[in-house]
């Protein structure tokens, strides 16, 4: 009998390198590309790993200075007054703090802020932890921490390129918004848990000791590895800030981004004042669900910038920018008309995966269009819109939970957004050549 030999085709296993080669190719056809990849450079890393610890004691107090505010004084209105006046410095000074960000050296600039910000927030601590603080007391920190931030936050996106090159921009912002968001939706749960378990001063001690981890990180960051010397600004600072405004005013790309973001900015980042108030009257939820709902915002917010950072390398989506803002106001109007714990949390995650979506493209976008000469300043009037709208969102919000009751803050919130898009639409058909 012949014997038949049956020839096995030999299966060969990639190795390492061929299986990571295949991986990047296939990203690159899906049009991913690996989410991590500005994290290659060192100083960014320090700088990313500092941040990752300071947001989450960030988000603690941003947990559980509005429980405390409005424990007491019961009332939505004087709520938001304290959240607001956290951005009015924002609107009054952002111009001249891009001015000074473009001449002076960021990094002993952060040093500066970041201090600040810690023995501000250790202040709060001591009167909460001693048994005296009244609402007066949150009013003045609430403001010299934004006189702070004014400086801070621009001074924060614009510190990034010096960290990543221009390459990688995008991933970073992308990254640095992932970090903001894990801490959005960890810091409240743990805020929750810390407020029922030790008080609320807690929360604020945490939130002073993490600023440390940023100011560790920039001891780490060495100015002659990331950065040239900035270049000395020629002229007054309000001739500066002219030159900065017109910059803007002649790229259309920055001139429609900026009227977009004043758009979501100014009603969707005002849970603060709209889920205590939501939490309370309408489901009945205590320090605890209050906190879990404040997270789940952080959570659909991580999903979008998850999603923003792996699609950084081929630049902001159009889609994003122009249609996502459309989705943001329909999803924070349904937020309304919730009664269901778990609902109410699935709305709140849903939106918050939009508005970062949107909020991370838009910064990048600004970015990308922007010469290095004109960062700070232009990086100052998008803070000046993003953050600086909040005092009319707060307000705005809080008066429509006072007057009409908890539902109305969220259901006006998303009406406007809608509204108010319709004639940026308009606009930007008549530009549609040059956006």
């Amino acid at each position: 009998m012949k014997r038949t030999q049956v020839s096995r085709r030999r299966t060969t296993i990639p190795d390492r390198k061929e299986r990571f080669i295949l991986q990047q190719g296939l990203q690159t056809k899906m049009g991913f590309n690996n989410p991590f990849v500005s994290l290659k450079h060192k100083n960014f890393r320090y700088y990313f790993y500092g941040m990752c610890v300071s947001t989450i004691g960030t988000w603690m107090q941003n947990t559980a200075q509005p429980w405390l505010a409005y424990t007491l004084t019961k009332s939505a209105l004087l709520l938001s007054l304290v959240s607001a006046l956290q951005f009015v410095p924002v609107l009054l000074f952002s111009l001249f703090a891009g001015v000074l960000i473009d001449r002076l050296p960021k990094k002993k600039v952060l040093i500066v802020t970041q201090s600040l910000s810690m023995l501000i927030t250790f202040a709060v601590f001591l009167l909460v932890w001693s048994g005296k603080i009244q609402y007066w007391h949150l009013l003045i920190t609430s403001t010299l921490m934004g006189l702070v931030n004014t400086l801070d936050m621009p001074l924060r996106q614009s510190f990034v390129v010096e960290l990543v090159g221009h390459d990688d921009l995008m991933n970073a912002i992308a990254l640095n918004s992932v970090t903001f968001n894990v801490a959005r939706m960890l810091g409240p749960s743990i805020a929750g848990i810390v407020m029922g378990s030790f008080g609320i001063s807690i929360c604020f001690l945490a939130n002073s000791i993490s600023f440390g981890a940023v100011l560790i990180s920039l001891f780490f960051i060495h100015p002659e590895v990331t950065a040239k010397k900035p270049e000395r600004l020629l002229g007054s600072v309000f001739a500066n800030i002219k030159e900065g405004l017109d910059y803007i005013r002649t790229h259309s790309v920055l001139f429609v981004t900026l009227l977009i973001t004043a758009v979501v900015s100014t009603f969707t980042p005002n849970f603060s004042v709209t889920i205590p108030v939501f939490a309370k009257q309408i489901l009945g939820q205590a320090e605890t669900g209050y906190g879990l709902l404040m997270s789940a915002m952080g959570a659909g917010a991580l999903c979008g910038a998850f999603l923003i950072a792996a699609l950084s390398k081929n630049g902001p989506k159009r889609f994003i920018l122009f249609v996502v803002p459309v989705v943001v106001g329909i999803t924070l109007g349904l937020i309304g008309f919730t009664s269901a714990f778990w609902l109410t949390g699935v709305a709140i995650a849903i939106t918050g995966f939009f508005f970062v979506s949107y909020i991370s493209s838009a910064n990048s976008n600004m970015q990308i269009h922007t010469e290095d000469q004109y960062r700070g300043r232009v990086m100052s009037v998008y803070t000046f819109i993003n953050a600086g709208s909040t005092p009319v969102g707060n307000l705005f919000v809080g008066s429509m939970d006072t007057w009409l009751g908890a539902r109305a803050g969220f259901i006006a919130s998303g009406a406007a957004i809608l509204l108010l898009m319709i004639p940026i639409y308009l606009f930007l058909y008549r530009k549609r050549d040059t956006v």
